[in-house]
């Protein structure tokens, strides 16, 4: 009787011995033979998943809820697209004023405690906390302003106190065209240009908006393929396995 050898059937890929009685086995036959075959002999059939990352351009894109301060202006048959605020450069110059001021302010007002003018440097100080509200008031009107787009319009909404909404319908639209400086194409700004009917429009020019390139195909796409953009929008439907198959 033949005993196996290392590389033999019993054998594992170490020439260890494995007991082969506790493993599943099947049977398969061929021109009256049987063959037995055991889970570790297809291990490596094993299917495994893939992960494919999908194309997020090709997904549709189901449509955002307007928040509370634009939701205000849109009428129920409208279809909301998006809103943006201007890009941070808006805030550049004020914000890098404040700075510059708070250092020459900081450096002043230790020479005027050195001399003991107490008097001028209350006023020091108070000229310091002007210009830093008038820095927040900026941040805050930053925060608030919005540029609005919907499948009809498109809207400009500014100010906190005194309000302020333009808008102009994307059928009246007859020219619209971005420009970007060299460090607006760096940082991701542009200047929106919008013209209608030959007339002085509130939006005829709208500067610092973000993305200039997105946001101006989406228009684009709005005016002239609407029936796209509500296709590209809408969302996928869901597939329920039938329990009954």
């Amino acid at each position: 009787m033949a005993t196996e050898g290392p590389n033999s059937p019993g054998d594992d890929a170490g020439g260890r011995h494995r007991d082969r009685r506790d493993e599943p086995t099947y049977e398969g036959r061929y021109d009256d033979e049987v063959f037995e075959f055991d889970d570790i002999e297809f291990s490596a059939l094993d299917t495994q998943v893939i992960d494919i990352p999908l194309d997020q351009a090709v997904l549709p894109i189901t449509d955002r809820e307007p928040s509370e301060l634009v939701g205000r202006y849109l009428f129920p048959t409208e279809k909301f697209r998006g809103e943006w605020r201007r890009h941070w450069i808006q805030l550049a110059r004020r914000i890098t004023l404040g700075v510059v001021a708070t250092f020459v302010l900081g450096y002043v007002s230790g020479f005027f405690a050195r001399q003991e003018m107490s008097s001028a440097l209350t006023v020091l100080v108070l000229v310091w906390i002007a210009v830093m509200g008038w820095v927040l008031w900026d941040v805050a009107e930053w925060y608030y302003d919005r540029f609005v787009l919907t499948n009809k319009r498109v809207m400009l909404i500014e100010g906190i106190i005194a309000r302020k909404v333009a808008m102009m319908p994307l059928a009246r639209v007859t020219d619209m065209k971005y420009t970007q400086s060299a460090l607006g194409r760096v940082l991701g700004y542009g200047t929106f240009e919008l013209e209608s009917a030959g007339q002085e429009q509130a939006l005829r020019n709208v500067k610092n908006l973000p993305n200039p390139t997105d946001l101006y195909l989406q228009v684009v796409e709005e005016m002239y393929e609407p029936e796209a953009s509500e296709a590209r929008r809408r969302p996928t439907p869901t597939i329920v396995d039938d329990p009954g198959f």
